[in-house]
């Protein structure tokens, strides 16, 4: 996206997310694995790299993570700052948020566990975000839903046509996501919620 003259040149910031305990993976650090070779959370950044309008990323990760970087984290790239995270994704994202610069226009959060984003995506949700949108990468939902009372028995079964699974990447006008995250964060999963409320 173009911007007209006099208009702040875009800067958008990156907050990745790459803290977690991988409890559902029995303690295995998912942006760690290998994926044909290489880490995943390095297929994760790399599409952000790659995109011009990118100006800042701050990734969070355990403080074991920080103090003992691995060497291809250490040099990747001037743009990157590592910071701690936090007990839960929500505050992992505010670590991150609160290291990227203050000048950034936008900002994106994708989990450092996402390594298959298209580079069409984010700039589409980067286009979207610079319109004064919020935008959330995401899919029509596959699978059938179920709702249920507080017992756990199945009330009826909505129509799937309308639901759509979220994913990450989540860009968002800077002010806006910051606003968001100044309100809590405490259990939230997703960054756009905290911007619907």
């Amino acid at each position: 996206m173009t911007k007209r003259v006099g208009e702040v040149p875009t800067r958008v910031g990156v907050a990745v997310p790459a803290a977690g305990l991988g409890r559902r993976m029995g303690g295995v650090r998912k942006p760690f694995l290998e994926l044909a070779g290489q880490p995943v959370l390095l297929r994760s950044l790399r599409p952000f790299l790659a995109e011009p309008r990118v100006t800042a990323i701050a990734i969070a990760v355990t403080r074991e993570e920080v103090d003992n970087q691995p060497e291809w984290l250490t040099d990747l790239d001037k743009r990157i700052v590592v910071v701690e995270g936090g007990a839960t994704r929500g505050a992992s994202v505010a670590c991150a948020i609160a290291a990227l610069p203050g000048d950034v226009t936008e900002i994106a959060v994708h989990d450092g566990a996402r390594p298959l984003v298209k580079p069409e995506v984010i700039g589409r949700c980067i286009d979207l975000a610079c319109a004064g949108f919020g935008a959330v990468a995401g899919e029509p939902m596959i699978d059938t839903v179920k709702r249920v009372d507080e017992e756990d028995f199945v009330t009826g079964t909505p129509d799937r046509s309308t639901f759509w699974s979220a994913h990450t990447p989540q860009v968002f006008p800077a002010m806006m996501l910051r606003t968001a995250y100044s309100k809590g964060y405490a259990v939230t999963t997703d960054d756009a919620s905290l911007v619907e409320a």
